[in-house]
């Protein structure tokens, strides 16, 4: 398989710099947030998707869905849909009076653990890194959070219930297979 479709550790050159850090907050809905975001990643037999539910003001304002390669991990799905929303985040409309405060709920304890850890470098976890430095030096503060899924958030179990559709996409939006699909199914092979 070709180099360019293996989601594999980022070069040491691409690194965001390790005080550039992810601020992994504690599990409350309050709305001490302008824009709350709900992230989703799934993988089934029937495919591997994403989907975010964006809430302004407690009110349900963009809901955006993606659909991955089938061999792409859910770990991957839920990272795509955090990077997905962060570019996403530059077109929301504010008006001026409006603090632009961001916090993203998501249900994996991979990724929150990944963009914590400045020792991971996975492809999908810099570039979150990445969009969200750019974004606070923009001023839009960001924290993550995470939820314990199928909890009763309602946007969390929103997204998780709208993630499906995505499956109907027939555009793929992120193609690189985890290295880690790839060691298995050769173990398999022996």
């Amino acid at each position: 398989m070709e180099n360019q479709l293996l989601d594999h550790e980022t070069e040491h050159q691409d690194w965001t710099h390790p005080a550039d850090t992810v601020r992994i907050t504690e599990q409350n809905e309050t709305m001490e947030h302008t824009i709350h975001i709900y992230t989703e990643g799934s993988k089934t037999d029937q495919g591997v998707w994403s989907r975010i539910a964006i809430y302004i003001n407690n009110k349900l304002t963009h809901q955006i869905k993606h659909k991955l390669n089938n061999r792409c991990s859910n770990n991957q799905a839920e990272q795509t849909a955090i990077l997905k929303v962060l570019h996403a985040l530059e077109a929301i409309k504010l008006d001026n009076n409006t603090p632009r405060t961001v916090k993203v709920f998501t249900d994996s304890k991979i990724t929150t653990f990944s963009l914590k850890k400045a020792k991971k470098r996975k492809h999908l976890i810099e570039e979150i890194r990445r969009k969200k430095n750019y974004l606070e030096k923009v001023n839009w503060p960001i924290d993550f959070t995470w939820i314990k899924a199928h909890a009763g958030h309602s946007g969390n179990e929103l997204a998780d219930k709208l993630a499906k559709e995505a499956i109907k996409n027939s555009e793929i939006w992120y193609n690189k297979v985890a290295i880690s699909k790839i060691a298995r199914q050769e173990a398999e092979k022996q």
